[in-house]
């Protein structure tokens, strides 16, 4: 805390030191240096090196901008609300500091709508919205002006990239939110084709950066997992010893159905030493180890809830937890463990266990089974666990999760034609179910199609998906269905 206060006594007295006319932005060998030990975690350190760098460089304001780094990364990280109110004058100062900067730089505008953007996708984290949409606003705002002026700065497509891409993949019944607090808009397409400007600048002290959050792009909202995973494949990351690398090797595999290969690398990733913890890592790794039925899976997600400081994936874990035990047979261990998951985020893979715990009903373990199967892609072994179900003993919403399981398997083992007839008949039978599935199977049967190259078949699928409002996963699916829209239309 005293270092902290320190460093805040400091940050102010120089902002309020030094005349507009002094100040520029100069991204030198060190701010590289510092820039890279925020990206390698090592936090606390770069810390201290942004306190020592400004009063070598008092007036160099990249040191803002890496500030604003290194405060995002500390609370998404951590997820501490309450480290968040501590650092949120820090915010207000930086953007005081970088307004004070050279006008007729393209790092100004860049820099001051980083510290938007940073600070946008935490108010996201602890689910201040409408906090969210001004301040993504005000940063669309600085970057479009940005280009204009500057048209040759190629770091400001990489920011203009995410947010168009973004924006065109929002659901129509959300677009109304989007068009009264900003002024927001673009198309996914429109996204691609910046990010991919953005990546001609291969000297850019942010390309690594830059095309870690192209391949985000065409894994979420092009649809594209297989490119995603080649372009993160081709980077130059150390897993073993980067707790971010780590991060991006095992989401690229476990979207890319390379379950074991995600395991291998979570289970190598780095513990101990000075990077800042990271918690979420045995979060993903339990998810990988649960959808190869490893009851183990556990043991890493109690160790993610007992070193998360946030309140977000929590009881999603507790979930887990209990179906650990519930793969074991053992009923009395699942129910102890629901029991401790009362809400405690919005986010969809908790309102999902809250929903679980509140109907205290265990789920079909047959079905789980095949459920957490296929989503480690083991499609075969999840067949068999199906075909080994008797129907006749399944209450009717088992049934139709029956029929949109079966379809995701035969999806899954490229049997496009059969999971297109189960998806059909999920949709029939469960289309005002508040239940997912009837809503999923739509959007599934749109991307099959869209691989097949009928787009007007994709269309119609896709618009149905957003004619269905399931209870549960209803802003995500319907995301990807306007996503899938944006693509084939």
């Amino acid at each position: 805390m005293r270092k902290l206060f320190s460093l805040l006594f400091l940050c102010l007295f120089t902002a309020t030191s030094l005349t507009a006319g002094e100040r520029y932005y100069d991204f030198n060998d060190r701010a590289q240096a510092i820039y890279t030990e925020i990206f390698a975690l090592e936090l606390d350190r770069a810390e201290l090196d942004i306190q020592a760098f400004r009063r070598t460089n008092p007036t160099n304001l990249v040191a803002e901008h890496l500030e604003s780094y290194l405060d995002f990364f500390q609370l998404y990280l951590s997820g501490n609300e309450r480290l968040d109110a501590r650092l949120e004058s820090r915010f207000d100062r930086r953007h005081e500091a970088l307004e004070s900067g050279d006008d007729d730089d393209p790092f100004y505008r860049y820099a001051l709508a980083e510290n938007y953007l940073h600070r946008s996708l935490i108010d996201l984290r602890f689910e201040r919205y409408l906090a969210a949409f001004r301040n993504l606003n005000r940063a669309n705002k600085l970057l479009r002006d940005n280009a204009e002026r500057f048209p040759a700065f190629l770091p400001n497509y990489k920011d203009l990239g995410v947010l168009h891409a973004a924006v065109g993949s929002i659901p129509p019944s959300y677009k109304w939110g989007v068009e009264l607090f900003s002024s927001l808009n673009g198309t996914i397409a429109e996204g691609r084709r910046e990010m991919q400007r953005a990546l001609l600048d291969t000297e850019s002290p942010f390309y690594l950066e830059t095309t870690v959050v192209a391949a985000f792009v065409e894994l979420h909202l092009a649809g594209n997992p297989e490119r995603a995973y080649r372009m993160v494949n081709e980077l130059a990351l150390n897993p073993e010893a980067s707790g971010l690398h780590c991060f991006v090797r095992a989401n690229l595999a476990i979207y890319n159905g390379r379950n074991a290969e995600a395991i291998r690398i979570l289970e190598a990733q780095p513990r101990g030493g000075t990077a800042t913890d990271f918690p979420y890592l045995d979060f993903m790794l339990g998810l990988a180890k649960v959808r190869s039925l490893d009851p183990l899976a556990r043991i890493h997600f109690q160790s993610f809830i007992s070193r998360y400081a946030g309140r977000h994936f929590k009881e999603e874990a507790r979930q887990k937890i209990a179906w650990s035990y519930l793969l074991q047979g053992d009923e009395q261990n699942y129910r102890k463990t629901i029991l401790n998951i009362n809400g405690g985020s919005n986010a969809g893979g908790d309102e999902n266990a809250a929903r679980e715990a509140a109907a205290d009903r265990p789920p079909h373990v047959g079905l789980l089974r095949a459920r957490l199967l296929f989503d480690g892609n083991y499609c075969t072994r999840a067949r068999a666990q199906l075909n080994a179900i008797d129907q006749q003993t399944l209450t009717e919403l088992e049934k139709l999760e029956f029929l949109y399981r079966t379809g995701r398997v035969y999806e899954g083992l490229k049997d496009y034609e059969n999971a297109l007839s189960f998806y059909g008949q999920t949709v029939t039978k469960g289309r005002d179910n508040p239940a997912y599935f009837a809503c999923k199977s739509a959007l599934q049967a749109g991307l099959v199609e869209e691989k097949r190259s009928n787009n007007q078949l994709a269309e119609e699928h896709f618009r149905t998906c957003l004619d269905i409002s399931p209870a549960e996963y209803k802003a995500g699916l319907h995301t990807l269905a306007n996503a899938g829209l944006s693509r084939v239309k």
